[in-house]
């Protein structure tokens, strides 16, 4: 017998230890620093944290309504393409893990498209979702790369593409590989039609994704800290032997040897994209308020507003205030 859960009222449940149905990941640890943060902040915040400045994982989704004005845009259909046509099997069935990645994610491939605008520019982006089975690229993924392409040459948009996979999808095997050679084409109709194409790389980038339509870009971003390569550091190190340096295949190691132009913060990227596409496509540079001068303005408003501190003494109205000269006089009386 327990006193407490037999004696105790109702309404005092917490004390014999009522179970709640708290909400799972209202907390979030940050890799970096191993601060928890609360999600909404982290949500409101493009999922950077904002104390370290470590970025997470966004999806493709959040990320594209984060980009495009206002986070409208139009989504393209995903291409229709053969389903498991080697009919490969490991430890599961190529069609169950599709099944399985479906169901988790709500999507049906890696590739989420779409055209929009940016500061009043239409733009077609093209984002990588690795949390559909590592961002590899299959016949779908490839596919649906090639029709977003072909959609910026019809609609002349430059296109945006942000990377993020671990390579070619191994369980279609060779017609996956054969999307690297399709996809090179694809920029190729861009660059032949003038327009620009920008690669975003995130955190990873790497395998055959690496080595074709990622590092084919006009210019190449970088998010801060993000994996970038062909082979991941470990299987380089057991290959020769030796220790990589520090931060090796990282975003800033990459751009101090060339690789990349710039590392943009995911919460300056949208205008740092918009200021390129405008320079590249000749157009005037919009106009963007940035978050800071719009302090400073709010800030300068409300001292215009405020009362001054050297109002003149003749300018005060009050009964209850008694002049200088009347001082003496009240003395003496």
């Amino acid at each position: 017998m327990n006193w407490i859960t037999d004696y105790v009222k109702p309404k005092l449940d917490f004390l014999g230890g009522g179970k709640k149905n708290m909400p799972e990941n209202l907390w979030i640890k940050d890799p970096d620093s191993g601060e928890m943060v609360f999600h909404t902040d982290l949500e409101a915040n493009q999922y950077v944290v904002p104390s370290s400045g470590y970025h997470l994982a966004i999806r493709a989704e959040e990320r594209l309504k984060h980009f495009f004005d206002n986070g409208e845009y139009d989504v393209f259909e995903q291409p229709q393409v053969a389903v498991d046509p080697l009919k490969f099997r490991d430890e599961r069935r190529y069609v169950d893990k599709l099944k399985d990645n479906r169901s988790k994610t709500g999507v049906e491939d890696t590739i989420h498209a779409g055209v929009g605008k940016v500061h009043g520019m239409d733009v077609t982006a093209v984002v990588q979702d690795f949390k559909f089975m590592g961002g590899s690229l299959g016949m779908a993924a490839g596919e649906a790369i090639i029709d977003a392409m072909e959609q910026a040459v019809k609609r002349k948009t430059p296109l945006v593409l942000y990377a993020a996979s671990g390579g070619a999808r191994m369980q279609e095997g060779i017609l996956s590989l054969m999307q690297l050679p399709r996809t090179t084409v694809a920029v190729q109709l861009l660059k032949e039609a003038g327009l620009p194409y920008i690669v975003v790389l995130t955190n990873p980038t790497t395998g055959g994704v690496s080595a074709s339509y990622a590092m084919l870009g006009d210019i190449h971003i970088a998010e801060p800290g993000a994996l970038i390569g062909f082979a991941g550091p470990r299987v380089i190190e057991q290959t020769i032997r030796e220790k990589l340096p520090e931060g090796f295949q990282r975003s800033e190691y990459l751009k101090e040897h060339g690789m990349v132009d710039m590392v943009v913060s995911r919460i300056d990227m949208k205008d740092t994209i918009s200021n390129i596409l405008h320079l590249l496509m000749h157009q005037p540079k919009p106009e963007v308020v940035e978050p800071h001068v719009l302090e400073e303005e709010v800030a300068q408003a409300e001292v215009e507003e405020a009362p001054a501190e050297d109002t003149p003494a003749e300018e005060v109205a009050s009964d209850d205030v008694v002049p200088e000269s009347a001082e003496p006089e009240a003395a003496e009386k």
